[in-house]
């Protein structure tokens, strides 16, 4: 009778604790919520649908957008010191970040900044603010141009302003918001490998290096890992400083696949997660098809230890500002290979798909 007891009691403590606390132990189930070719953060009552279509679909994690083409999508002290831009001229006296912290929470549902644009400035506009101010910053390749790759101009993401820039922008949001946590994607931390060609980077590589000039080549597998290592120690240190502000706040990383993501973009995960210094990561396995999907997602499991595979969930293209949206037998079928391969979650790249599904993806 006693053991009946208990039992009971521990069902009733379930039932009333809040649905946030309860979710703390559920696989991430998300969906990356953007600014481009969507509406989704235009007003309040979009970003109510958001969380209203989460909700229907049983997804419990919004990835948001906060930092997009350098500016950010709520008020910032860092930007406005930084170039005098409080915030992205399109949410003038609105705050998309609080109305989703609030909205989604009140529905149980947990919210990670996203800052997509990570360590890249501009797209396609050489004439940025940023550049103007701080052309120090810029990445160089080994011709000594402006560092851009497809579109992107990116800043040297070894240098110490621009790494002490990023973490002031990340803890801002840490200690003015409740978000559940921070994320940081394809270009944080990250930065093209064809760089470091800057004269900060050629001095430091050189001071290591009894003063030799670093290779040419920019795939030079022990110049790119040096980099890499950088860029990893950078990570360590952005997770620390979020940890130290706020232990309960998720430091999430959603880098390229591996090893296409260290040769071409610095970005060494595997380490990032056997240093513990990645509480999830969320690969984008973006495929449009389902035999490039599996065979990318073997490739994974293989690189996770089984141990760590609880913190890994697969990022999956579902839709795309061209129009592109995922056929729905294709979803249920790469979240199926996502259980069968140990992956107990995953996330959505990108909102827009979710209105379109006629049936819920996780009921």
């Amino acid at each position: 009778m006693r053991t009946l007891y208990l039992y009971l009691f521990s069902c009733i403590t379930f039932l009333y604790l809040p649905i946030a606390s309860r979710a703390q132990t559920q696989p991430i189930r998300g969906v990356w919520v953007t600014n481009v070719a969507s509406q989704a953060l235009r007003s309040e009552a979009n970003i109510q649908g958001v969380v209203d279509q989460c909700v229907r679909h049983g997804v419990n994690t919004i990835c948001m957008v906060v930092w997009n083409a350098g500016k950010t999508m709520y008020p910032s002290a860092v930007t406005e010191k930084y170039i005098g831009l409080r915030q992205d001229t399109t949410y003038r006296d609105f705050d998309p970040l609080k109305t989703m912290i609030d909205k989604a929470h009140a529905a149980g549902l947990k919210v990670y900044a996203w800052f997509e644009y990570g360590f890249a400035y501009a797209y396609k506009d050489s004439s940025t603010v940023w550049l103007k101010k701080y052309p120090h910053w810029a990445g160089r390749n080994v011709n000594g141009h402006l560092l851009q790759k497809n579109g992107f101009y990116w800043w040297n993401a070894l240098h110490p302003g621009v790494q002490g820039m990023m973490t002031e922008l990340v803890t801002e949001v840490v200690r003015n918001y409740a978000v559940d946590g921070v994320q940081g994607d394809d270009r944080l931390p990250a930065m093209p490998s064809e760089g470091g060609y800057d004269e900060t980077t050629i001095n430091a590589w050189k001071a290591e290096h009894n003063g030799e000039a670093p290779p040419a080549s920019a795939q030079d597998s022990a110049w790119r890992q040096w980099k890499a290592d950088r860029l990893s120690a950078y990570g360590k240190s952005l997770y620390t400083a979020v940890k130290s502000i706020r232990p309960g706040c998720k430091v999430s990383w959603a880098p390229s696949i591996y090893p296409w993501a260290l040769e071409n973009y610095l970005q060494d995960w595997p380490a990032w997660l056997a240093g513990g210094y990645a509480d999830d990561i969320m690969p984008q396995l973006y495929r449009y098809d389902i035999k490039a999907y599996e065979k990318i997602l073997k490739e994974l499991q293989a690189q996770v230890p089984e141990n760590r595979r609880q913190m890994v969930f697969p990022g999956m293209l579902t839709s795309l500002g061209n129009g592109y949206r995922v056929k729905e037998d294709m979803l249920r079928e790469m979240i199926r290979l996502n259980r069968q391969y140990g992956f107990q979650g995953e996330c959505l790249f990108y909102y827009e798909s979710l209105p379109d599904l006629k049936t819920p993806i996780y009921r």
